[in-house]
């Protein structure tokens, strides 16, 4: 199993910042370069406690479908999504907006546990490409929340 945190400072109150994180619009817009979009459940607007969204994507050159579940949700300060049908052996994303600068902006830190599918090859594959692959999705998704959510309105 596999584990890797992020942190990004975000201009943003935590209330901003948590409501966007929890938009499948937003997540879909921040991997269009994957093609990532929702097909099944919640497939538009916010997720809240129980919900679950599968997604279709295109990484590795092969198209994947993961359902995840919001497991836990405490607004505006964390939720957990988790992996209820998909690739991983395990796939477990937490998330959590703590007030900063007097709660003008956020520290958005996302906690990834993840095991890769197919035992020893999986490992191997874990460990010379997907967690640093995971790791610039996780940024390139929190970079797109930090754009959206410091604009003006």
């Amino acid at each position: 199993m596999s584990r890797f945190e992020v942190s990004t400072l975000v201009l943003a109150p935590p209330q901003v910042v948590f409501a966007a994180s929890l938009s499948v619009d937003v997540h879909a817009s921040s991997m269009r370069g994957s093609g990532e979009r929702a097909v099944a459940g919640v497939t538009s607007g916010q997720l809240t406690l129980g919900d679950q969204v599968t997604w279709r994507a295109r990484h590795f050159g092969l198209t994947w479908h993961l359902t995840s579940a919001i497991s836990a949700c405490t607004p505006p300060s964390s939720f957990v999504d988790e992996q209820v049908a998909g690739p991983f052996r395990r796939w477990r994303h937490e998330h959590a907006f703590e007030p900063a600068h007097g709660g003008e902006a956020t520290l958005m830190t996302d906690v990834v546990d993840f095991a890769a599918p197919a035992g020893p090859l999986g490992a191997l594959a874990d460990a010379l490409v997907l967690r640093r692959y995971l790791t610039r999705l996780i940024l390139l998704r929190n970079a797109h929340i930090k754009e959206i959510t410091e604009s003006p309105p």
